[in-house]
């Protein structure tokens, strides 16, 4: 991992002692990373570490909304031009043009049947539009900011390489956590795997494992794309369900709601 460099002026930060997430860009992102997301006041999307081959951050896995048919990847063709050490940032999407179209036609054969349709449809423009930037990662950070707007997220978005920090997968996440005066770092499943304790506790910062439900829509939550929720329950059920599970992490985990909560309306194409 390259260090992000020391800035002489930082971006406009959020108010201190709220909750923050740090992930990176993911395209069209799991319900579960999307989840982790929603929970936290802000989101400081880590773009200067490196890139990673047949992982979230240029593909995403399509929930069919029939049942009977598989999941099929949807993936952007990405170029390294500094080979396995290229950062996030610097990765380029291969003739954007062509992966502008596929993206376009995937969408639209896997979810034109939901009744939401029309609204996805609104929302994946200014996605596609990223594909003229030629950078992987300003379509992958697009499609998940708007997804967050979309559910009424009204939390804030900053880049790690806007920000100082410290080498060290661990020390990394703490500095970035500290600079932006968090009370708190929102951590998945994933990183509580390996996530050392020791640079938040150094800083004050508490660290707060995010566990979503696993029963109904959440049981493919860490695999599907939350596409697939949203073309199946729609933004306001689906905004519902986040904000729920939210609420309960806001809260130090306490009881989660009944799963039925997000679950009858889940059932339908499931």
């Amino acid at each position: 991992m390259t260090a992000s460099p020391a800035v002489s002026s930082l971006p406009d930060l959020p108010e201190p002692g709220g909750l923050c997430a740090i992930h990176q860009p993911n395209l069209f992102p799991r319900l579960t990373t999307l989840a982790k997301l929603f929970a936290a006041d802000y989101w400081i999307v880590l773009d200067d570490v490196q890139f990673t081959r047949r992982d979230y951050q240029h593909r995403a896995r399509l929930g069919a909304l029939d049942e009977a048919n598989p999941s099929q990847w949807l993936t952007i063709p990405t170029r390294l031009p500094h080979g396995r050490s290229t950062l996030i940032r610097d990765a380029w999407i291969v003739d954007p043009d062509r992966a502008r179209r596929k993206t376009a036609g995937m969408l639209r054969q896997h979810y034109t049947a939901s009744p939401h349709w029309p609204t996805l449809a609104r929302l994946l423009d200014p996605v596609l539009d990223g594909f003229d930037t030629g950078r992987t990662a300003a379509v992958a950070t697009a499609s998940t900011r708007l997804l967050l707007g979309l559910l009424g997220w009204q939390g804030q978005i900053l880049t790690s390489s806007d920000l100082p920090s410290r080498p060290g997968r661990s020390q990394r996440l703490a500095d970035l956590a500290a600079v932006t005066g968090a009370r708190a770092y929102v951590c998945g499943t994933g990183g509580m795997s390996y996530l050392d304790p020791a640079p938040f506790a150094a800083a004050g910062i508490a660290v707060l494992p995010f566990q979503p439900p696993t029963t109904t829509i959440w049981s493919s939550g860490r695999k599907l794309s939350a596409l697939w929720a949203l073309a199946t329950l729609g933004p306001q059920d689906l905004a519902a369900c986040l904000q729920g599970v939210a609420l309960d992490h806001v809260l130090l985990h306490r009881p989660q709601r009944p799963p039925s909560e997000c679950g009858e309306a889940a059932s339908i194409g499931v």
